[in-house]
């Protein structure tokens, strides 16, 4: 039986090893949708708990945290700090350097 976007998805997000992040878009376009990078937000923020995804190891194409202060920001950066990323001084995460390349 085929998996669906959402299975593809899913499955990707649980794949991204800890130290590591990945973009929206990538896993868009790993999951078969270069054009669904906001489906796979939906799927982050309506899943994260039900699924137990390592939500926090998913960033904006740009290497930044797309959840605004005081409403998730300082939650993801602590957890990816805590497992060894390190921002740049404008909080910015270096992409070459902690972008997983499945």
């Amino acid at each position: 039986m085929r998996k669906t976007f959402y299975q593809i998805v899913i499955s990707l997000i649980k794949s991204i090893p800890q130290g590591r992040v990945a973009t929206y878009g990538q896993i868009a376009v790993y999951a078969g949708n270069y054009r669904a990078a906001r489906q796979v937000a939906y799927i982050l923020h309506s899943s994260s708990c039900k699924e137990n995804l390592p939500w926090h190891r998913v960033i904006n194409s740009k290497g930044y945290i797309s959840l605004k202060p005081k409403h998730g920001y300082e939650l993801q950066k602590k957890l990816l700090k805590k497992e060894g990323i390190i921002f740049k001084e404008n909080d910015c995460i270096d992409l070459e350097r902690y972008l997983w390349l499945p």
